[in-house]
């Protein structure tokens, strides 16, 4: 029996690649000064390419982007912040996400997000997504000094739910921050298929948030 589902962020509950992309392209246009058109497209495959899915520190992705366009110092710094920016305004739930929380929450669930990263980012990140409102309990890794994968935050998130680990499930990305981080914690797991990450074993697995609604009564 599943009580309570925890959440990963980023490439879970919104494309977090597809919001990248987004900041990328309009970081083309308010520095149209400094890109020219003929490299906007290698620009904004870059950034992609250099944000790793989230995991590589922004700062080390706007350095390498100065020294491959020749960009100097004022400009990293400006591009960087453009990014912290723009990126909130970029994040959009994937299709179903918002009305299958509403209906794990119909059922009785309770719901929580596990993520790691900076406070105020995430946060501007669950806000613009809009469905803030519809979880129980939200961690933050900066927060709660801890990441995934240390069981720690993900046992502490199910407390804060009020529920036995072992009647949690955690859905996320990535088959070793996520899922065996939680898996660790004596948590039921899904996770949640893409196409740059493969796991080393079989692992339940979900293609879309939507569905959860036929795997949890």
């Amino acid at each position: 029996m599943i009580d309570a589902i925890l959440f990963d962020l980023d490439g879970t509950l919104f494309d977090r690649d597809l919001a990248v992309s987004e900041v990328a392209t309009r970081q083309v246009t308010q520095f149209a000064h400094l890109i020219p058109a003929g490299r906007a497209s290698a620009f904004v495959e870059r950034v992609i390419a250099l944000d790793a899915h989230g995991y590589r520190d922004k700062r080390e992705v706007y350095a390498t982007i100065g020294t491959e366009f020749g960009f100097d110092a004022a400009a990293v710094a400006a591009l960087l912040a453009s990014f912290w920016a723009e990126y909130p305004k970029c994040c959009r739930p994937q299709s179903g996400v918002t009305d299958t929380l509403a209906a794990l929450r119909c059922r009785g669930k309770r719901l929580g997000i596990v993520t790691n990263g900076a406070t105020a980012i995430q946060q501007a990140a669950i806000d613009a997504l809009g469905v803030g409102p519809l979880f129980d309990a939200i961690l933050i890794s900066e927060t709660e000094g801890v990441r995934k994968p240390d069981p720690v935050i993900f046992r502490r998130a199910a407390a804060r739910l009020g529920v036995p680990a072992e009647r949690c499930c955690f859905v996320g990305d990535h088959p070793d921050a996520d899922v065996r981080g939680a898996r660790r914690a004596g948590l039921q797991v899904f996770w949640k298929r893409t196409s740059y990450w493969q796991p080393s074993e079989p692992l339940p697995t979900i293609d879309a948030i939507p569905d959860l609604l036929a795997l949890i009564p």
